[in-house]
């Protein structure tokens, strides 16, 4: 296996990296929106380029470790290792790999915590709005723990 096989694989990875990005941004927008019809189709998007880079990790790991023992480093070197004992230009390529993987998971990881955050609020609302047409509104007790408040009379805007 050769620097240039793994350097094709690293812009795969990196394609697909900038793809998840690109729809977890897209179910962001969704969810900002508020309609929730095509969030599904959103989130599934997102699972299949998990998916993808998934099984692209067990080519890129081959890969690695190929290189890794041909510039005899141990199997299990770094991206990092790799690049300092890779020639030139292959080593500058790879730490431009490393720096892009870095940032894009960056990114990555704090998009999705915020698109986490925000189905979390969407289903508290949701249920609260459930509580309230039902009559009960949940509560907490002075232990902590949820209880349902007392009934009481609500008006529905049927317009709605």
């Amino acid at each position: 296996m050769s620097l240039y096989e793994l350097s094709t694989i690293l812009w795969r990875t990196r394609e697909l990296l900038e793809l998840l990005l690109f729809k977890l941004e897209e179910e962001q927008l969704l969810l900002a929106a508020g309609p929730s019809r095509w969030l599904a189709h959103a989130t599934r998007e997102v699972e299949v380029v998990l998916e993808e880079l998934r099984a692209g990790e067990v080519a890129r790991s081959a890969h690695s470790q190929a290189v890794a023992l041909a510039l005899q480093l141990p199997p299990d070197a770094s991206l990092a290792q790799i690049a300092d004992a890779a020639p030139e230009p292959w080593n500058d390529l790879l730490l431009d790999h490393r720096r892009a993987f870095l940032t894009l998971t960056g990114e990555i990881t704090a998009l999705a915590a915020t698109n986490r955050e925000m189905l979390s609020a969407g289903q508290r609302a949701a249920r609260e709005a459930l509580l309230v047409v039902a009559g009960t509104v949940e509560t907490y007790s002075p232990q902590g723990r949820t209880v349902a408040g007392a009934r009481r009379p609500s008006l529905i805007d049927e317009a709605l």
